[in-house]
């Protein structure tokens, strides 16, 4: 797996997972799988940054952000 698509879906899974985890805990459920969510999303973005020659830089998140999505348009 290509290391920017690891990342990006790893943000994604993140940002996906907090409302998710929000609405377990207004409700008292036990949020399993919001937590499970965000372990594989964490697995995801700590495969791409040790992966990837060099790391990312946070200012360059965006860009591989739009990269990403335009290779999936294409």
């Amino acid at each position: 797996m290509d290391t920017d698509i690891a990342l990006i879906v790893g943000l994604v899974l993140v940002l996906l997972s907090i409302p998710s985890m929000l609405a377990a805990f207004s409700t008292d459920r036990a949020p399993r799988a919001s937590i499970l969510t965000l372990l594989i999303a964490g697995g995801l973005i700590i495969y791409a940054v040790q992966t990837n020659p060099g790391g990312y830089q946070l200012a360059e998140v965006p860009d591989v952000f739009f990269n990403v999505v335009a290779r999936i348009i294409r």
